[in-house]
């Protein structure tokens, strides 16, 4: 039995206009730059309320404490952009790779830092209570700079979205470390940089089981 041609183009011009025009996504630079702003809200919230004369005395006192800091900040950016461009249909995983430049320089001068003899100006060694506030800190800021990663990349449905999570993960810890530069008032030390490394590895771990599957839609 033959079909009627008629009828087959009257189901194409009645799907034809059911269809709904896709608004297309941002270039990932500029999305990274959109949650970006939120991170420099934060930051300006933060220096209004402690000043930056502290961190700047810090940093100038003690070029390690500012080049941890600055690896920090661009191991958020680095992550973030990663992040965005994997939810990119035909990116390469390779884009994972992006961050570890400046999560190098972040480990390495917080490392060189703990090596120093004598205590940087304005600072003391932390305790445990301050370290664990250290750690509520950046767990505390990670969680919406998370939250609203995990809402931007949604709408993409990235094909790697454990790996994308992870990334999401770091750039939201790496930012919250970088804000925590700002009211820090601990020098480097092991029982610092172990906090700092331990908050890092929750808030990553967290995004991976968590912002994976919320990506994936499954």
């Amino acid at each position: 039995m033959m079909s009627d041609p008629q009828s087959h183009e009257a189901l194409i011009d009645r799907l034809g206009t059911e269809l709904v025009p896709v608004r297309r996504l941002l270039p990932p630079w500029l999305r990274t730059a959109g949650w970006l702003l939120v991170v420099v809200a934060l930051a300006v919230g933060l220096l209004m309320h402690y000043g930056a004369g502290p961190m700047l005395r810090r940093w100038d006192a003690t070029p390690d404490l500012a080049w941890a800091g600055i690896g920090a900040a661009i191991t958020a950016i680095c992550a973030a952009w990663a992040a965005f461009a994997l939810g990119v249909p035909g990116r390469r995983a390779a884009w994972a790779w992006l961050p570890l430049p400046g999560a190098l320089l972040w480990i390495g001068a917080s490392g060189l830092g703990c090596l120093r003899e004598w205590i940087a100006p304005g600072t003391e060694i932390a305790g445990m209570h301050q370290s664990a506030d250290c750690l509520i800190f950046i767990i505390g800021f990670s969680v919406p700079l998370s939250a609203l990663l995990i809402v931007l990349l949604r709408r993409a449905c990235p094909l790697r979205p454990v790996l994308t999570a992870v990334l999401i993960g770091l750039a939201s810890a790496a930012a919250s470390a970088s804000l925590l530069e700002i009211c820090h008032a601990f020098d480097s030390a092991a029982t610092d940089l172990l906090t700092h490394a331990l908050a890092v590895i929750v808030v990553v771990a967290v995004n991976a089981a968590m912002g994976g599957r919320l990506l994936s839609r499954a």
